[in-house]
């Protein structure tokens, strides 16, 4: 079967429980997020800048220039470009952490960046999804509600960062202990969910797997390589580099999983794009992580044997 005409099978409930782990994954961003975030803002607005333009506007354009040249079936494509519209997920801030990156610059970035896709990530969609001839034609298809799409996001995203901020200025300490297991109860039950749903659904797929698998990691090697070029092409210091790197290369693709399944009926380009992407970024961006922690070694070690 092709497919784009494969079609995903979730019940309504299932629906409900994603939004809410969406909504606790989101929830533990903004508990990350403090005052001091909004004033490395401030103090380093070309790097923030540079990020949310890198994000939303220089990976969407390179995404369809990608479908374009490898000829994907329409529903390929346009998971690919609802992926690079989505706002940055929290496993950025671990990424950034464990390559010994700019951690303030991701987390701000990351707080910045999901607040701008409450607005403008429908009509990010939208505009990008329209360049393409066979995208386009999908989304006269499912003739796309913007303003539901809109709602969707401003729930799963602005109401957990109304709640959390005000937490986290409130209740430092307790939030501090809280937001760790927030944020892995949040991605292990997204885990989790993309799973089940996979092996649930799994039998008109198959075919397709590995199509969906080399896509997936083109398209999110050459997300990571965007956000290290961008940086490097403002002459942003190393730390920056990583941090906006992992901020472009990881999507918070649960996101778009939600969306694929409420607005495009659970289509099964989309949705695979979107589920193996939410796996996939994170085994690259651990294994980028640790390429540069051995490298950061090696040049350290050198240096101090020539300082001998």
């Amino acid at each position: 079967m092709p497919i784009d005409d494969v079609v995903l099978n979730f019940s309504p409930g299932s629906l409900v429980i994603l939004n809410v782990v969406l909504a606790v994954i989101i929830l533990g961003i903004a508990l990350e997020v403090r005052p001091a975030d909004f004033r490395t803002v401030a103090r380093s607005p070309k790097a923030i800048l540079l990020g949310i333009a890198a994000q939303y506007l220089l990976l969407p354009a390179v995404t369809v220039c990608i479908a374009l040249a490898l000829q994907v079936p329409a529903s390929i494509a346009l998971g690919m470009i609802l992926v690079a519209c989505c706002p940055p997920g929290g496993i950025s801030n671990v990424l950034t952490h464990r390559a010994q990156g700019d951690v303030a610059l991701s987390a701000s970035m990351t707080a910045v960046s999901n607040l701008v896709a409450i607005i403008v990530m429908p009509l990010n969609v939208a505009f990008w999804a329209a360049l393409s001839p066979s995208t386009d034609s999908l989304m006269r298809d499912f003739s796309l509600d913007r303003g539901g799409m809109l709602v969707q996001v401003l729930l799963i995203i602005g109401v957990p960062f109304a709640l959390g901020m005000p937490l986290a200025r409130r209740f430092p300490e307790l939030t501090d202990r809280l937001r760790p297991w927030v944020q892995r109860i949040g991605l292990v039950a997204l885990l989790a969910f993309i799973v089940a749903g996979t092996a649930s659904n799994l039998g008109p797929l198959r075919e397709h797997l590995g199509t969906i698998f080399l896509v997936v990691a083109l398209h999110d090697a050459v997300a990571l390589a965007v956000g290290y070029w961008a940086a490097a092409a403002v002459r942003l210091d190393e730390a920056s580099r990583r941090a906006v790197t992992f901020e472009v290369g990881a999507r918070n693709t649960g996101l778009g999983l939600g969306l694929t399944l409420t607005f495009f009926s659970g289509l099964g380009g989309m949705a695979m794009v979107a589920a193996w992407w939410g796996i996939w970024d994170i085994l690259a961006g651990l294994a980028l992580a640790a390429w540069w922690r051995r490298r950061d070694a090696r040049k350290a070690a050198k240096a101090q044997e020539a300082a001998l």
